[in-house]
C-alpha cells in the first residue's frame, strides 16, 4: 500500500509568523536601493543644479558633448553664449554643461599652471 502525504499549511493562526522575515528582507533590499541608487543621483543632481547656476562669465567649461570654451554671456532663457575659439560663438542650453568634465578640465588647467610657475 501506498501513502502519498500532501504538505500544506495548517488551518488557523498557528502558521501566522512566517511573512514576517520576508518583510524585513524587502525593508532591507529597499534601504539598500535607496543608499546606493536613489540617494547618490539626487545628491549629484543638487550639485549639477548648484554649479550651472554658479556659472559666471569667462568660466571654463565643457559641455555633455565634450565641447572646450569659455562662457562669454549668461542669457535668461537658460542658455548662455560659448566662445568654442577667438571670435567664434555657439548658443547652448545651461543643462548641456557637464560638471564633471568641468572640473577635470580646470583641475587639469591649474596643475599645467602650477606646473609652470616653478
Amino acid at each position: 500500500m501506498m501513502h502519498v502525504y500532501l504538505l500544506a499549511a495548517p488551518q488557523g493562526g498557528a502558521g501566522g509568523g512566517g511573512g514576517m522575515p520576508q518583510l524585513i528582507m524587502m525593508g532591507a533590499i529597499i534601504l539598500v536601493f535607496w543608499l546606493f541608487m536613489i540617494r547618490p543621483q539626487a545628491k549629484k543632481a543638487k550639485e549639477q543644479k548648484k554649479f550651472i547656476e554658479n556659472l559666471q562669465k569667462g568660466d571654463k567649461i565643457v559641455t555633455i558633448a565634450g565641447i572646450h570654451g569659455t562662457v562669454n554671456k549668461i542669457n535668461e532663457d537658460n542658455t548662455l553664449q560659448l566662445e568654442t575659439s577667438p571670435g567664434s560663438y555657439i548658443k547652448i542650453e545651461k543643462s548641456a554643461i557637464s560638471s564633471e568634465w568641468t572640473a577635470a578640465l580646470n583641475k587639469a588647467l591649474a596643475g599645467s599652471t602650477a606646473t609652470e610657475t616653478k
